[in-house]
């Protein structure tokens, strides 16, 4: 990658995202800062960017699948391009770990060896991070029979792994009850249950704490936080409590949107405590470390203490952020969202002379 960027004219670098899950706020954020942005599309669902959002793409690149962007013609034409690429989830779900790790040579903004990590049943992954970062975090067991308070139980959906299909439980007999009643409707496969994540459930006011590491003055910025709407469960908890009962939903918290929220300033420090803790963390496991975008996501409790339970290790796709929040105005004196900040992080870099210290 060094030798790549060393290659690049750095009076036309230009910012790289798949066309799926945060490409316009990635987009939005480029074109503020006078970047341009190359788009990789999928055929079939790629109007949003070609179409709808057509002038936040300065290039698109359409192809018969996400994976496809690993063959050297198409890394070729994005090295060309003086690409610096953005990772998002999609990026890591349809593209692949072992693609993004071993055949794409094209930099990254950020470190591709912990998107890994994100995955709960991968070595050193997020709770190994969490662990050793010292940050709260909720109990995880390791079976069923150990179940003694509030669990949620997280497994793949059957036909749409990258989804998940949440339950609850309060005992092993709970478990048995309700993990039965999914497999018998289809919700979740019987073999997916020995891997599924059994974690207490953390009672308390949820936030997502949306970060931004940057290397160059080792500093961490908190853009904001967001809060996750759900189906069907936002559907559910819009019925009385007795219809609830009656209605027998199985619930299954797939995120289909972002609201905004803000916290109460005496915690903030909280905050920026474990956004720090992270960073300090990955460091020493995922050297050079947690670079760019990053969300903790948690929740306070009645005792104000701040559990995390979800770690993004990329932008993690919440453009309400940026309109909603005051944190990055109180800083910078403007609002800057996630695609903004990776823009004025390139842009930086590049004045500086330093693109190699932000890509991997």
């Amino acid at each position: 990658m060094n030798d790549i960027v060393d290659s690049y004219d750095l009076d036309r670098v230009r910012v790289g995202v798949l066309g799926s899950h945060s490409a316009l706020e990635i987009g939005h954020g480029a074109k503020q800062e006078g970047l341009e942005v190359v788009v990789v599309c999928q055929k079939g669902r790629e109007k949003t960017y070609t179409r709808y959002y057509r002038n936040l793409f300065s290039h698109i690149l359409v192809l018969e699948k996400f994976a496809d962007i690993v063959s050297e013609e198409n890394q070729e034409k994005l090295r060309e391009l003086n690409t610096v690429f953005v990772p998002n989830r999609s990026f890591s779900v349809y593209v692949g770990y072992d693609n993004i790790e071993d055949r794409f040579s094209v930099p990254i903004l950020g470190n591709r060896y912990v998107l890994r990590a994100e995955e709960r049943d991968s070595p050193r992954n997020q709770y190994y991070l969490l662990q050793k970062a010292s940050i709260k975090m909720p109990k995880i067991y390791d079976s069923p029979a150990h179940i003694d308070r509030l669990v949620i139980v997280k497994v793949p959906e059957k036909h749409r792994k990258i989804e998940r299909a949440f339950f609850y439980a309060s005992s092993p007999e709970e478990y048995s009850r309700r993990a039965g009643e999914r497999v018998e409707k289809g919700i979740i496969d019987k073999r997916d249950l020995e891997k599924a994540t059994i974690e207490e459930y953390i009672v308390g006011a949820k936030f997502n704490a949306n970060f931004f590491w940057s290397p160059l003055d080792d500093q961490v910025d908190l853009l904001g936080f967001d809060r996750r709407i759900q189906t069907n469960l936002d559907g559910v908890l819009d019925l009385p409590a007795d219809e609830q009962l009656e209605a027998r939903v199985q619930v299954q918290n797939v995120e289909i949107g972002h609201t905004g929220a803000t916290m109460r300033e005496s915690q903030l420090e909280k905050i920026f405590a474990a956004g720090e803790a992270f960073v300090a963390t990955c460091k020493k496991e995922y050297p050079p470390g947690m670079i760019g975008l990053f969300a903790l996501q948690g929740a306070m409790t009645k005792n104000l203490e701040f559990y995390v339970f979800d770690v993004s290790p990329r932008i993690p796709g919440c453009p309400c952020v940026e309109p909603t929040s005051p944190y990055m105005k109180y800083k910078y004196g403007k609002e800057v969202g996630p695609g903004r900040r990776v823009a004025m992080e390139l842009n930086r870099a590049v004045s500086q002379k330093k693109l190699r210290e932000i890509v991997t």
